[in-house]
């Protein structure tokens, strides 16, 4: 297969096989999660706040107190890597044009100039948690086959779209087909992996915050 037909195939097939496993495997954890059910909750409860959820997504999303001064780059790289990627994802105008086509949605993109250096910022903070928990014995030995397949499975569409848009390559369409194969990837295993937290995170944090309200404590 030439790259131009791996292209073709990438942009059609590929991309349809993907989102429809990425969004079936989206809602059968959904589903998942809300078969679990909760026990019946018979205690009064202290407080009526609607909005305590929708703080705890907030306030989670910070540091805690002290803790940016105890693991800066793990705080640090984490939060220039989340940044860097929604400024990718989001704001570079041939990205905005896929979701414009496949959703009907579409907003103004950022200059190309500064979608670069998000990406860059990205990859280098990726790189730095990487080392960081290569470097760290807790962290090594915490980390399993899950943590490194979901960064690796992140790290080579940036790399691969960086190189991409910079021409690294001299088979441009074939270094672009695996770009697009490498997101495809991403999106078909997102549901199966720990990189479900994107979804899972919200209503986990949501759930928390609103509970810990009714009983009368700090989420």
């Amino acid at each position: 297969m030439s790259g131009l037909e791996l292209l073709t195939w990438a942009r059609g097939p590929g991309l349809a096989l993907a989102l429809a496993i990425g969004l079936f495997g989206i809602v059968l954890r959904v589903f998942e999660i809300q078969a679990l059910g909760r026990k019946a909750d018979f205690a009064k409860a202290r407080a009526i706040t609607p909005g305590s959820g929708w703080r705890t997504i907030v306030s989670r999303s910070l540091p805690p107190p002290g803790m940016l001064k105890r693991a800066p780059l793990t705080y640090l790289g984490g939060y220039v890597f989340h940044i860097g990627l929604a400024i990718v994802v989001f704001g570079f105008a041939p990205h905005i044009e896929l979701i414009r086509g496949l959703f009907g949605i579409r907003w103004p993109g950022l200059p190309n100039l500064f979608v670069d250096a998000a990406t860059v910022a990205a990859i280098a903070a990726m790189l730095a948690v990487l080392v960081g928990r290569l470097t760290d014995p807790v962290k090594r030995l915490l980390s399993g086959f899950g943590d490194w397949l979901a960064w690796t499975l992140t790290f080579v569409p940036l790399l691969t779209g960086y190189a991409a848009f910079h021409h690294l390559m001299e088979n441009y369409t074939l270094l672009l087909a695996l770009h697009i194969l490498s997101v495809e990837l991403l999106l078909a295993v997102l549901p199966f992996t720990k990189l479900f937290h994107v979804v899972s995170l919200f209503m986990a944090r949501w759930y928390n915050g609103d509970i810990a309200a009714k009983k009368g404590v700090a989420a």
